[in-house]
């Protein structure tokens, strides 16, 4: 006879441990899930190294039956999120157990409970932690590894929450894009007639002057993306917390900035897929992960692709071809380097002229993300 599922919170360095390596358990036969750096985790996690905590405040949960760990929930309330957006909107994330829906359904009850208390009406995720980091449920797409900043879960655990009462709230888009499908004559044609007779400039990010090109990109990422769906804004310390962590693995061929008569109007940023290398590393770079590293990204070139993370024009400068001239940019940069393939994520699903850009540049859409809500 099966013994009782408990959940209990995660109030202890020891507990905390626990709750970071359990995707290794639970996924360590699955060959598309990259492990994450354990080291990262626990820095991110960590409330006074992490920015992000400053407006936000998180509890994390472990299912247990019996000694075994079966499962794990974190919720999450973002001030900054709520505040912008006016709800009361409580997240939960970082949901991963074994395929029981007793499991699943007492994880996702205790988050709910939590989350009322706390004065919440909607309850609405996966998102570890806002949509500036990885979020949502893979429904399409499991054939392949995700790329870096994007989840990755088994088939059945969207369908456990779908049974809790979780309904679609948005699906979120990734294209794939080849070496071998050129950009069209067409295509090249219209984005040179964009640039002769605009006051387009598309320049690269000065990493020399890192610290006041942190200032620029922040400040356009902040007006680009404002209107977006479930958006929130970051403050400069979250950016730069972020940004510098990033700054390790760009390549700065592929970062952008566009600015019309010297007014920053857009930033694209393509970076290269190190999650072809951390799905070997089993967490760890110590004490021989960080030469495998090394190795495969410095020596043999082993990261193949990139993902196009983030691309956003301001309002007052869009529909003026900045955006094809950030997807030309990056294709023909990202072949010159090497690279052989590159993803297109996410995109809105209702963001019809995003979707059709991509599918204009030879975009196949090969994998989807749902968020996933309820009242509570």
């Amino acid at each position: 006879m099966n013994q009782e599922v408990e959940v209990i919170e995660v109030e202890s360095r020891r507990l905390m441990d626990e709750f970071i390596l359990y995707p290794f358990k639970l996924y360590k036969n699955e060959p598309n899930w990259v492990p994450p750096l354990i080291s990262e985790r626990k820095e991110f996690f960590n409330t006074n190294k992490n920015p992000f905590f400053r407006a936000a405040k998180a509890k994390y949960f472990l299912a247990k039956r019996g000694e075994e760990t079966v499962g794990r929930i974190a919720t999450c309330i973002n001030y900054n999120h709520n505040e912008f957006h006016m709800e009361a909107t409580g997240f939960f994330g970082f949901f991963d157990c074994i395929n029981d829906y007793d499991v699943a359904y007492k994880l996702l009850k205790v988050a709910m409970i939590k989350l009322k208390a706390e004065g919440m009406d909607r309850m609405r995720g996966p998102a570890n932690f806002s949509t500036n980091h990885e979020i949502g449920f893979l429904i399409d797409g499991f054939d392949r590894p995700p790329t870096i900043m994007n989840p990755w879960n088994p088939p059945y655990l969207p369908q456990l929450a779908e049974k809790f009462g979780l309904k679609k709230a948005m699906d979120l888009h990734g294209y794939l894009v080849h070496r071998d499908v050129p950009i069209s004559e067409r295509q090249l044609r219209v984005v040179e007639k964009i640039k002769e007779r605009s006051k387009i400039k598309i320049r690269t990010v000065d990493f020399s002057h890192f610290e006041a090109e942190l200032k620029i990109v922040n400040q356009i990422y902040n007006r680009a993306w404002e209107r977006n769906w479930g958006f929130v804004p970051m403050s400069e310390q979250e950016f730069c917390y972020m940004a510098r962590q990033l700054k390790e693995i760009v390549d700065p061929a592929l970062v952008f900035i566009a600015e019309v008569d010297g007014d920053p109007a857009g930033f694209c940023m393509a970076v290269p897929d190190i999650n072809q290398v951390l799905i070997k590393l089993n967490g760890k770079l110590f004490p021989f992960g960080i030469f495998r590293l090394i190795w495969d990204t410095k020596i043999k070139k082993k990261i193949t692709g990139v993902r196009l993370l983030i691309m956003g024009v301001v309002q007052e400068y869009r529909k003026r071809g900045i955006d094809s001239i950030f997807y030309v940019e990056t294709h023909l940069r990202g072949v010159e380097r090497g690279y052989q393939w590159g993803e297109l994520s996410w995109i809105l699903e209702t963001n019809e002229l995003m979707c059709r850009a991509a599918e204009n540049m030879g975009g196949v859409l090969y994998k989807k993300y749902r968020m996933v809500e309820m009242p509570i």
